[in-house]
């Protein structure tokens, strides 16, 4: 098991680029965490460069807006890097081939009117037969798997592909919710048989294009924090890059009531579900910590 640390006060020394997630980590979408900025404000002023690296299926612009929304300064950060950009770039500068008319499925038709602008070549489409590939980019809060199993059968019979510009198959929300995510929907399809190409943490691409957005630190210097084993902790390690696990995020629930060795076999046992290896550090929330708490 990872080390247990109260703030990043106690391992900041030991990076140079210090990664962040969003959702569960930074905010639950209502409002910031306790110590969320001033932890970015320390490490800032400690000559970090800070990344924001998140499966969101929007484009890199509308987080941001969303962060600044927040109160966090964007305009420190090195970057702000989503799976859903990473993919829109990979299609514009045809990575990625063969997809011009996409089907899609979003929290909003506005999302996904704002995702194809600028996409020259590539067309929304309406209908399912009219469509070369179904882009799955969120999920309504209220959504539930049962409800696209029609889109599912239909787009299986019809050897539909899905790009997934989100693998997060849960994300939290206020007072410790959790709402299903668009990887639920293409993780069950690719189940089903149909073809998925993902785009988003766990899979290499963003960790890729964050690095070079960063210029390209020595890996082993860049720090991943996140509330996902199976998507920041494994992606991370699967690239170099060492690994913080937020507990009070994604996971909270089950991590609660844990303390010592049940904590650590608790995450131990959350890491195996997820086929994730375990983090090289722990921590409840966000935050800087004492001043006299770095070792």
């Amino acid at each position: 098991m990872g080390r247990h640390i109260t703030g990043l006060r106690e391992i900041e020394d030991r990076f140079d680029a210090i990664v962040l997630d969003q959702w569960g980590v930074l905010h639950d979408g209502d409002a910031l965490y306790p110590g969320v900025l001033e932890a970015l404000e320390r490490l800032t002023d400690a000559g970090k460069a800070i990344a924001l690296l998140s499966n969101s299926g929007k484009r890199a612009a509308p987080n941001r807006e969303r962060l600044a929304g927040f109160g966090i300064p964007v305009e420190r950060m090195a970057c702000v890097v989503t799976s859903g950009e990473v993919l829109w770039d990979d299609l514009a500068n045809r990575v990625v081939k063969g997809f011009n008319r996409l089907f899609p499925v979003a929290a909003t038709p506005e999302d996904a009117e704002a995702w194809i602008d600028g996409l020259d070549g590539i067309a929304l489409a309406d209908t399912l037969p009219s469509a070369d590939a179904i882009l799955i980019m969120g999920l309504p809060d209220d959504a539930e798997l049962s409800s696209y199993q029609v889109l599912v059968d239909e787009a299986l019979a019809r050897r539909v592909p899905v790009l997934c510009a989100n693998p997060d198959r849960a994300s939290p929300r206020p007072g410790g919710r959790l709402v299903v995510a668009p990887g639920a929907l293409a993780e069950r399809y690719e189940a089903a048989g149909g073809r998925v190409v993902w785009y988003g943490k766990p899979h290499g691409r963003v960790f890729e294009a964050t690095a070079e957005a960063l210029g390209t630190p020595r890996p082993d210097r860049i720090l991943m924090v996140g509330d996902s084993l199976q998507h920041d902790v494994a992606g991370a390690s699967a690239a170099g890059w060492q690994t913080l696990f937020v507990r009070d995020g994604l996971h909270a629930q089950s991590l609660a009531d844990k303390r010592g060795g049940d904590l650590d076999a608790q995450i131990d046992k959350l890491a195996s579900e997820d086929g994730a290896p375990l983090p090289d550090y722990t921590i409840g929330m966000l935050q800087w910590g004492d001043d006299d708490a770095r070792s």
